[in-house]
C-alpha cells in the first residue's frame, strides 16, 4: 500500500527536523489540471546592431587609410589587436534590460523548436534554431499577482515540464503549443530549482531544500526518491565530520544531474558539497578539499566533476565518479568568478563567468584558454548549455544571450 508523504512540521525555520516518506500523494492535488492553448507568435527578426568595438574600428581604419598617402607607399593599414567572437554570437532579445536568463531546452523532435526562460516572468520562443526568439505568454500564470521567476525546463519527446518561484509547475505534451498548469501544495518543502523529463509522462523534480520527487503519471502524483531534507540529514550526521554543517541553511546554492540520475550540489553558504545517487535514502554530505568556498560544482563528459571556487578557480577531480580529491588547474580569470562549465564533448568545453569570462578547453579541462574578445561583453555570464555537439548557449544577466557558432 503507498505511503504518503508526512510533514511532521511546517514551521521549517524553527523545527529543522522534516522528515519525508517515500510518498507525496498528499503534497499534490490530484484535481485534473486546465489546459491554456496559446497561440503562435510572429517570428522576432533581430536587427543587426552596431557594437561600439566596431564603430572605433571601423573609424580608426578610416583614419589610417587617409593619412597613408602622406606617409609613403610603404605604410600599412594597421590591423585591430581585438580579436572577433569567433565560436559565439550575441543573439538580440525582446526582453527588458535586467531579465536575467536561467536555462534553455529544445524539443528533441524538432531541434529548431526551443524555449528559453528567465526572471520575470520571462518565456521566450524560438523556431529557427535560436538565430531568433519572440515572446510567449502562459494566461495560468498571467492571471495572478506574482511576477514568476521560471528556474527550469525540460523536454522528453513532446513532453515539457516548467518549474518557476513561486512555486509553479507547468507541463506540455504538444511541444510547447499550449502548457497545463499542475496543482501544487503549499506544504511543499522548498522552492523547485530543477526538473528533469524522464520518460512518458515521468518527471524528477528538485527543490532547494534536498527533496527529490519523481512522477509516472503527467504530475497527478508523486513519489519522493529521499527519505528527508538535507537539513535534517545534516542534523543527524553533524558530528560526523562534516565541516561547516552546522551553519548550514537548509537551501542549495546549485544543483546539477548526470545523465545516469547522480546529483550534485552545493550547500548555500559553500563550505560543503553533497551528491546522491539513485537508490540512496538521503543525500550524502561531503567535505571539500579546497580553502576557498564552492561556487558551483558539475558533471564532466567523462563521467568526473568539475569545481569553481569564489574568486575563480577551477578544480577537476582525480578520476571519475563521485570523489573528494580535487587539483587545481590554471585558467585566466582575471579574478572574476567563473559560473559554469559546460561540456561539447569530452574535450571540448567552456566555462563562463563574471563580467564577460568566457573560457576554453580542448583537452578535457587540462588547460584553458581565455577569449578576450568576450571581455568587452558587459553582463554576467550564469550557464552554458550544449544541447548536442552544434547547438549550445551561454546565458547571462540584463538578457546575454551568446549562440555556438562553431
Amino acid at each position: 500500500m503507498a505511503r504518503t508523504l508526512q510533514l511532521l512540521s511546517t514551521d521549517f525555520s524553527s523545527n529543522p527536523m522534516l522528515l519525508l516518506k517515500p510518498s507525496l500523494t498528499s503534497l499534490f492535488v490530484s484535481t485534473p489540471p486546465r489546459h491554456f492553448p496559446t497561440t503562435s507568435l510572429p517570428r522576432f527578426i533581430p536587427r543587426a546592431s552596431l557594437t561600439r568595438r566596431h564603430l572605433v574600428s571601423d573609424t580608426a581604419a578610416l583614419s589610417l587609410a587617409l593619412t597613408v598617402p602622406l606617409l609613403g607607399s610603404s605604410a600599412l593599414p594597421a590591423k585591430s589587436e581585438e580579436p572577433a567572437l569567433s565560436e559565439w554570437e550575441k543573439v538580440s532579445l525582446p526582453i527588458d534590460p535586467g531579465v536575467v536568463l536561467l536555462d534553455i531546452a529544445f524539443v528533441p523532435d524538432d531541434p529548431k523548436h526551443g524555449f528559453l526562460l528567465g526572471t520575470r516572468q520571462t518565456l521566450l520562443e524560438t523556431k529557427d534554431g535560436g538565430q531568433s526568439w519572440a515572446p510567449r505568454s502562459i494566461p495560468s500564470a498571467e492571471d495572478e499577482d506574482f511576477n514568476y521567476r521560471f528556474n527550469a525546463i525540460s523536454f522528453k519527446g513532446k513532453e515539457g515540464w516548467i518549474v518557476g518561484k513561486p512555486a509553479i509547475l507547468l507541463h506540455t505534451s504538444d511541444a510547447g503549443d499550449s502548457w497545463e498548469r499542475i496543482p501544487l501544495s503549499s506544504q511543499l518543502p522548498g522552492d523547485m530549482v530543477y526538473i528533469k523529463a524522464t520518460g512518458d509522462k515521468s518527471a524528477e523534480m528538485v527543490t532547494d531544500e534536498g527533496a527529490i520527487y519523481v512522477t509516472s503519471n503527467r504530475g497527478y502524483n508523486w513519489k519522493a526518491a529521499v527519505q528527508e531534507t538535507v537539513s535534517a540529514t545534516l542534523n543527524r550526521t553533524v558530528s560526523s565530520g562534516i565541516s561547516g554543517a552546522s551553519y548550514y541553511t537548509g537551501t542549495f546554492n546549485a544543483v546539477n544531474r548526470s545523465p545516469d540520475g547522480s546529483y550534485v550540489a552545493v550547500s548555500s553558504r559553500g563550505n560543503f558539497f553533497l551528491t546522491w545517487e539513485p537508490g540512496q535514502p538521503y543525500w550524502q554530505p561531503h567535505n571539500r578539499s579546497v580553502a576557498r568556498r564552492i561556487q558551483n560544482m558539475g558533471w564532466r563528459a567523462d563521467g568526473g566533476l568539475w569545481l569553481l571556487v569564489r574568486g575563480g578557480g577551477l578544480f577537476l577531480s582525480k578520476g571519475t565518479g563521485i570523489t573528494e580529491e580535487f587539483e587545481e588547474v590554471p585558467v585566466q580569470s582575471r579574478g572574476f568568478g567563473i559560473l559554469d562549465v559546460g561540456y561539447r564533448s569530452k574535450d571540448e568545453a567552456w566555462a563562463a563567468g563574471g563580467s564577460g569570462i568566457l573560457l576554453r578547453t580542448t583537452n578535457g579541462g587540462k588547460s584553458w584558454v581565455r577569449d578576450k574578445a568576450a571581455d568587452n561583453i558587459a553582463a554576467n555570464l550564469y550557464s552554458v548549455k550544449f544541447i548536442d555537439d552544434n547547438q549550445g548557449f551561454v546565458l547571462g544577466n540584463d538578457g546575454v544571450l551568446l549562440r555556438y557558432l562553431g
